[in-house]
């Protein structure tokens, strides 16, 4: 949270104690209408269409059947580079490395890239998006050296293409599931590195316990928003005003996160952990001591620090394992805000291996308490029971995760499947991907949208079958050029043509990079500053900051890594325009690609950047630019700069 965010907490929080701030609700006023998507998928036979001939899979058959309901018609097929250059950043999010080989090796082509683990690393980063990654957090909070481990994580389960329901499961309950070991328990990133805000323990549990609550909303939204595409966390203060989700709801789900803690565990057995933690522990005492000579500076205070350092080094070098790589994770732990021992302050107090259900918190307030709700499921969910399904194992992490891919099954497979199609198409059926409710948009092809759904479970949950489905379309397939579609439908609501799409930024790096011939495709590891010369490793792995952004991230849309983030915001701006003229990467990029240049000719500087040969005009220009002056290395990294900054480079048809 913001400072400017804990400031007016702060200064409203004597008036939030009471009750008085808040303002008075109006009283609940009945059930709330069904939203659309709560409903079980409905299958419908393929529409009737007119023009046979177009439709290659069943996609094609519902969106033109929409088509020509309007009176369009779909644009043409898009020429072979295009599809060539849209497929590659579309599943890897690198340019193409070869020219295309012939409509007929499109397939292949397809398959080749879904089993390149540069598609993990392109889906991984969308994910990320959602699930509030970050590598470093606010100084006060402990350590995320090993936070690229769940980044990692997710870039390998993609690549092997793990159901989607299972890699739900893993990412909420890997701890207890049989067939996971230690190092598996990197997949509890999703919780284990959520956001967490600022607590000054000098300050009466009366605050804290606000802070808190705080924090268990946000697990409660990014879960909610994340898997169902529901604002559960909106029913904190009142029953939902416009979906069936009661406040008793909210508080049985926020329950689960009251009763966990965010730690780091062992990726190792505790045969190997129990030696390294004691060495650890001795360590941190030591250091400590160290501190404190430090501070106190005795006479001997060199002799002591030199035994101290001695004993440190023998410890590291003694102990097996001693640099064991840490899952940020979490443990089950029931949290309680109490007053703290002295006469001021506040204690957090976990009580290890504990649950705990949560109180109705009336009009949000944990000072003022309600009845008291058990762990379940959400109540518009009902089990084969009736009722909710309870989360009643440990903290109820394991059922909930059940819950999510069982009775909220077709929900999960729809928000999930509209995630992709938004992300091939530039719009999804629904366009509020994460607001699956009431308040969101309708989807523009429903019966499509549970085909593909249903379609997509029944093949086992698997991203790399619902990809092929896509790019195997002739809807995806269509060129961005069509006047009449433009015209009519501007918003291209109905499909009949392809949106012109803008990179988004870590495509657009990445592309850079290749084109100067410097990208280092190097998988996996520790994250590394993105404005430091040297790295020239694919944006996936540049180091995101809750607390300091990184300038080059924020000027180009990247979003706030402390939130869950559906959608990219695209925005054109003088600052992104002198990035591209003035930054520093740029000009080292420019410079490699202008030797590169130099040595070789501009129709090969075409073909590498764009995948096809210059037009008689940009040659011309090009001669007319460089004649005279072939000899000057900074003319031709001017050249190579335009070549990097243009449309071109930014945009794909």
């Amino acid at each position: 949270m913001s400072f400017v965010g804990n400031l007016l907490r702060l200064s409203l929080l004597p008036l939030l104690v009471t009750g008085i701030a808040m303002p008075v609700r109006a009283k609940d006023e009945g059930p709330k209408p069904l939203p659309w998507s709560f409903a079980p998928l409905k299958r419908v036979d393929l529409p009737l269409v007119k023009h046979k001939d177009w439709p290659q899979t069943r996609i094609d058959h519902f969106i033109l059947a929409k088509m020509e309901a309007a009176g369009l018609k779909p644009s043409a097929k898009a020429d072979e580079r295009t599809l060539h250059r849209r497929l590659s950043f579309d599943l890897t999010g690198l340019p193409p490395s070869e020219a295309p080989q012939g409509r007929a090796e499109f397939p292949s082509k397809v398959t080749q890239l879904l089993a390149s683990p540069h598609y993990g690393e392109r889906w991984a980063r969308h994910w990320l998006d959602l699930a509030r990654y970050t590598d470093h957090t606010p100084d006060w909070l402990d350590s995320t050296k090993y936070a690229y481990l769940y980044r990692d994580w997710v870039v390998q389960a993609l690549n092997d293409d793990m159901p989607y329901d299972r890699f739900i499961m893993r990412q909420l309950a890997t701890d207890y599931m049989t067939e996971c070991s230690p190092k598996d328990l990197v997949a509890l990133g999703f919780l284990g590195l959520s956001p967490t805000y600022f607590k000054e323990l000098q300050l009466p549990p009366e605050i804290i316990k606000t802070t808190v609550a705080d924090e268990w909303e946000e697990h409660v939204d990014a879960i909610g928003r994340t898997f169902l595409g529901l604002t559960v966390a909106c029913a904190r203060c009142h029953d939902h005003k416009s979906d069936p989700i009661t406040i008793q709801d909210y508080y049985a789900l926020a329950g689960v996160f009251a009763s966990v803690k965010l730690s780091e565990r062992p990726t190792m057995g505790e045969e190997f952990w129990k030696p390294v933690e004691k060495a650890r522990n001795e360590v941190t005492s030591l250091t400590k001591q160290i501190a404190e000579l430090k501070k106190k500076k005795p006479k001997d205070m060199a002799a002591q620090m030199s035994a101290m350092e001695t004993r440190i080094a023998k410890i590291k070098k003694s102990t097996p394992h001693y640099d064991m790589p840490m899952a940020n994770a979490v443990e089950e732990a029931a949290l309680f805000v109490v007053k703290a021992d002295k006469t001021h302050g506040t204690k957090l107090d976990y009580k290890s291996g504990m649950a705990r259900d949560l109180e109705v918190q009336k009009r949000g307030n944990p000072n003022d308490l309600g009845e008291t709700v058990s762990r379940r499921f959400l109540s518009a969910f009902p089990a084969k029971s009736g009722r909710p399904r309870q989360l009643s194992t440990g903290s109820g992490r394991l059922e909930l995760a059940h819950a999510l891919v069982d009775e909220a099954a077709h929900l999960t497979a729809r928000v999930m499947m509209n995630r992709v199609w938004k992300h091939h198409f530039g719009r999804g059926l629904v366009d509020t991907p994460s607001e699956f409710g009431n308040l969101g948009e309708l989807p523009t092809h429903p019966e499509l949208l549970d085909d593909l759904a249903g379609r997509f479970m029944e093949n086992g949950w698997s991203l790399k079958w619902l990809h092929q489905e896509i790019v195997n379309s002739a809807t995806w397939q269509q060129s961005s050029v069509s006047p009449e579609s433009e015209q009519r439908d501007p918003d291209n609501k109905l499909y009949a043509r392809m949106t012109r799409r803008r990179l988004d930024w870590e495509a657009w790096r990445d592309a850079i990079l290749c084109a100067s011939g410097k990208l280092d495709l190097t998988l996996g590891g520790p994250a590394a500053l993105v404005s430091e010369p040297n790295n020239l490793r694919r944006s996936l792995y540049a180091a995101s900051d809750r607390q300091d952004m990184d300038p080059m991230l924020r000027i180009h849309d990247v979003p706030d890594p402390g939130a869950h983030n559906p959608w990219r915001t695209e925005t054109i701006t003088p600052l992104q325009g002198l990035f591209a003229l003035n930054a520093p990467f740029i000009q080292q990029q420019a410079d490699a690609l202008g030797e590169w240049i130099a040595k070789n000719d501009i129709p090969s500087a075409y073909a590498r950047l764009f995948q096809r040969q210059p037009g008689n005009k940009e040659v011309q220009l090009a001669r007319q630019f460089l004649q005279g002056r072939e000899s000057d290395r900074a003319v031709w990294s001017q050249y190579a700069q335009a070549l990097l900054a243009g449309n071109e480079m930014l945009f794909v048809d």
